[in-house]
């Protein structure tokens, strides 16, 4: 199991077990509570049928009490243990209780005269018995509730403890049911997500390569028309990269670093040869087209999705910390933290590096002249953190072909790119 799918079964696992641990209660409680609306439902019916069997509703004087009566002693022998039964006015007619009712009367909530137009229960705990009291608005038709009430009837049953037990067994079954089901909808789900996963970062990582590819190609371009380029690409954005590492730079600012500065001179490619390779020094008004290369290099990356991140080092890598660069003369912070870390990268890779005019300098020479324009051309923060890593760099540079820079910069690719 690889690093993803032992984090994707990880958190399957937490979300099933979550989900478990919500829903179990809930179905526990609903079904609890669906068995005690069923017992007071049959409650009710059958106390309804019992008092129209008896005749005893909207009577009063002797005959209706003695029908009232009745039917009490009736009901509390069946569901209820204990029945009452009033007139339209709430005057109690009857009353009939059993000896497990006499047991839990006492205890009741009292009430005052009923005047209740709908059907309820209580659902309450008595001297640790589970105790359900209904109330009941007696009407001619039980099924038409816009009809006359002519009378109430009051019910209490104390639910026996095997009925209770088969209640709580019942609903921890159905949590139970509920909970497993939750789980097993997590492992279903597992392989079905691994394998979307899967194919998404497939396609990812295609979508990812065509974006490096289509860098690369861009700066093999690049290198074709320039001979102070080439390996220097690929060594720059490697060192920007260490750097930036330093920094605690990650995600998509690490790879617009690592796209710009491998791109920082794209825009050579729209500077006539005659300027680009000639061997001598540039006169000014040379210089000015030469120059014109960073405003060329934004036009180039600007719009292109992806490498729209490159932008801040094409943009601003010949900016100086003191204000003195070009084209925009920005400074300090204003610079972007990204071309403020490339500035270091290119300097010390041009210095180390052979050119056809020039020799590469001793790691000492180079460190001399960035310490010396740091303030200047660089900014200090970015140099404290290049310090500690100059000397191993100079090392593992030293005699580095294409080929290992390549190499190079294509480790620290498939780290920031989470390839």
């Amino acid at each position: 199991m690889n690093p993803f799918q032992k984090r994707t079964a990880i958190r399957i696992a937490a979300v099933s077990i979550l989900l478990a641990s919500v829903a179990s209660p809930i179905a526990w409680y609903v079904e609890r509570e669906g068995a005690e609306e069923s017992i007071v439902k049959l409650a009710i019916e059958e106390s309804d049928q019992l008092m129209h069997f008896h005749d005893a509703i909207g009577l009063s004087g002797e005959e209706g009490i003695e029908r009232a009566t009745q039917a009490a002693k009736t009901i509390s022998g069946g569901l209820f243990d204990i029945a009452e039964i009033y007139d339209k006015n709430g005057t109690k007619l009857a009353e009939a209780i059993t000896a497990e009712g006499e047991t839990v009367e006492s205890a009741l909530p009292s009430h005052g005269k009923p005047k209740y137009t709908a059907a309820s229960y209580q659902s309450i705990r008595v001297a640790d018995r589970w105790v359900l009291r209904v109330f009941v608005p007696l009407r001619t038709d039980s099924t038409d509730t816009t009809g006359p009430i002519l009378g109430y009837f009051e019910g209490v049953r104390v639910v026996p403890e095997w009925q209770r037990q088969q209640i709580l067994d019942s609903s921890l079954a159905v949590a139970l049911m509920v909970s497993l089901a939750s789980l097993l909808c997590g492992a279903a789900l597992y392989p079905v997500v691994v394998h979307l996963s899967s194919d998404n970062e497939r396609k990812a990582r295609e979508v990812l390569d065509s974006h490096i590819s289509m860098m690369e190609a861009l700066g093999r371009a690049i290198a074709k028309r320039d001979s102070d380029t080439g390996a220097h690409n690929y060594r720059v954005a490697w060192i920007a990269a260490r750097i930036a590492e330093r920094l605690g730079m990650t995600g998509s600012a690490m790879q617009a670093l690592i796209a710009g500065s491998f791109l920082h001179d794209v825009g050579k490619i729209g500077i006539p040869d005659a300027i680009l390779l000639k061997p001598g020094r540039l006169d000014d008004g040379e210089m000015t087209i030469m120059r014109t290369h960073v405003a060329l290099g934004e036009e180039i990356v600007t719009g292109m999705g992806w490498l729209d991140g490159a932008h801040a080092v094409v943009a601003a890598h010949h900016e100086k910390w003191d204000g003195s660069g070009y084209p925009r003369r920005i400074k300090g912070e204003e610079i972007p933290l990204a071309a403020r870390i490339f500035a270091v990268a290119d300097v010390f890779d041009a210095l180390c590096s052979k050119r056809p005019y020039k020799e590469p300098m001793k790691f000492d020479e180079v460190m001399a002249i960035l310490e010396r324009d740091t303030g200047s051309h660089f900014d200090h923060t970015v140099m404290a953190e290049f310090r500690v890593i100059a000397a191993a760099i100079f090392d593992q540079l030293a005699d580095c072909d294409e080929a290992e820079a390549q190499r190079l910069l294509e480790e620290r690719v498939r780290r920031h790119f989470e390839m």
